[in-house]
C-alpha cells in the first residue's frame, strides 16, 4: 500500500466518517464528494485509486448516474481517464426497498456491491481486493 487515493462519494456525514476512519487507519488517503456533482468534480481533482459510491443522495438513482458517467466507453468523454477505476458502491437499498439488482457491465457499472452498515474489517478486505485488481 503505497498511499492510495480513496474517493468516497456520499451524501451522509455519519457513514462518510465512519468509512473515512479505517480507511485512514490503514494508510489510505481519503477524500469526500458530499453529492454526485462534487463526486463527479472531485475525480477529477484527486484521481482517485478507488471510489466507494453511494446509490442514493441527491436523486434515488444518483450513484448509478455517477457509474455510468465514470464508465462511458466514449475517448471523447470527460471521464475517460478514469474509466477503470474501481468502483464500490454501498447502499442499504436491499434492506429499505423490495428492489435487488448487483454489478453489471451495462447498467451498473461498479466492482462490488457492499451493503450498510459495512464493518470496518470487511470495507477494508474489500477496498484492497479491488486495488490488487486494478488494471495498470
Amino acid at each position: 500500500m503505497a498511499n492510495e487515493k480513496i474517493l468516497i462519494i456520499d451524501d451522509d456525514d455519519d457513514v462518510a466518517y465512519a468509512m473515512r476512519l479505517p480507511l485512514q487507519a490503514a494508510g489510505y488517503v481519503v477524500y469526500r464528494g458530499a453529492s454526485s456533482e462534487e463526486g463527479l468534480r472531485m475525480v477529477k481533482q484527486v484521481n482517485p485509486d478507488l471510489i466507494i459510491l453511494d446509490v442514493m443522495m441527491d436523486t434515488t438513482t444518483a450513484g448509478f448516474q455517477v457509474s455510468l458517467t465514470l464508465r462511458n466507453s466514449s475517448a471523447s468523454s470527460e471521464y475517460a481517464a478514469y474509466r477503470y477505476v474501481p468502483i464500490l458502491m454501498l447502499t442499504a437499498i436491499h434492506k429499505t426497498t423490495p428492489l435487488r439488482f448487483g454489478p453489471n457491465e451495462e447498467y451498473l457499472p461498479v466492482n462490488a456491491f457492499l451493503e450498510k452498515p459495512i464493518q470496518p474489517e470487511a470495507l477494508l478486505e474489500q477496498v484492497r481486493k479491488h486495488l490488487e485488481e486494478k488494471p495498470v
